[in-house]
């Protein structure tokens, strides 16, 4: 039995004409990029070269939002009200679909980024707002968000195609939510580990909590984090590890 999942990772997160770290050779082995619209982090020039890699590579184009926090590189919760996360979405969003339009090209989707993808995770008003801010832009636009959360529900509640994603370099609780970055067990960075946390979401549609709970857990995509230590090797080795195992990857909006 073949089975199918997006793979993609988060990109364009550096700064200056000519930085771009392991960008350039991760976009070679995933399917989807999500690059960052500058307030975590990116910029223009960064936008625009991740932009046209992303394109040389053949790989699909999201935008990923995040809050206004350089130092923190968006990982700090913030109070914000659901109006301010509109207007945060709507802006980046803008910022990047202009380098997109400027290519000719498509964007595909949008991820939240950091302490923004968890407040919406668990937070309906807040995923609302993002949804609303995706549909108003453009309602052929996918919503990834964490599986079995707020933002999958709010993106299909307003009617966007949804993407629900899961991650192989990170633990998860028995509530299915992410582990915090705070904590020791956090990461994952073990190649056999990552593959085997893929295969089980993938083939079983389950992933094992740190407790050992089995959760519940039908992925669309799977994420590398771009800033994670060993997001170059598992960029370069987990894609062809998984085509072994009969798992495919391609771009999100042909399967869904």
């Amino acid at each position: 039995m073949t089975y199918t999942i997006d793979l993609n990772c988060d990109l364009g997160e550096s700064f200056g004409a000519y930085t771009l770290g392991h960008d350039a050779e991760i976009l070679q082995t995933i399917s989807s990029a999500n690059i960052a619209c500058g307030f975590h982090a990116g910029d223009p020039s960064i936008m625009h070269k991740t932009v046209k890699l992303a394109l040389e590579n053949d790989v699909a184009i999201g935008a990923h939002p995040g809050l206004q926090d350089l130092s923190g590189f968006g990982r700090r919760i913030m109070a914000l009200s659901p109006r301010e996360v509109y207007e945060l979405t709507v802006y980046q969003i803008g910022a990047l679909y202009g380098f997109v339009l400027a290519e000719g090209a498509v964007l595909q989707h949008v991820k939240p980024h950091g302490a923004l993808y968890n407040m919406c995770a668990q937070d309906a008003l807040l995923a609302d707002a993002v949804a609303e801010a995706i549909y108003k832009i453009n309602p052929e636009i996918i919503l990834f968000g964490l599986a079995n959360s707020q933002l999958i529900t709010a993106g299909e509640k307003i009617g966007l195609r949804t993407a629900s994603e899961a991650f192989l370099d990170r633990t998860y609780q028995s509530n299915g939510m992410l582990t915090n970055r705070t904590e020791t067990n956090a990461l994952i960075t073990d190649e056999k580990i990552a593959l085997q946390q893929v295969k089980e979401i993938v083939m079983l549609g389950k992933v094992t909590a740190i407790d050992g709970k089995k959760v519940p857990m039908n992925a669309q995509t799977i994420c590398i984090h771009g800033d994670g230590e060993r997001a170059r090797q598992f960029a370069k080795k987990i894609p062809t590890a998984l085509k072994n195992e009969g798992i495919a990857i391609q771009k999100v909006h042909t399967f869904l």
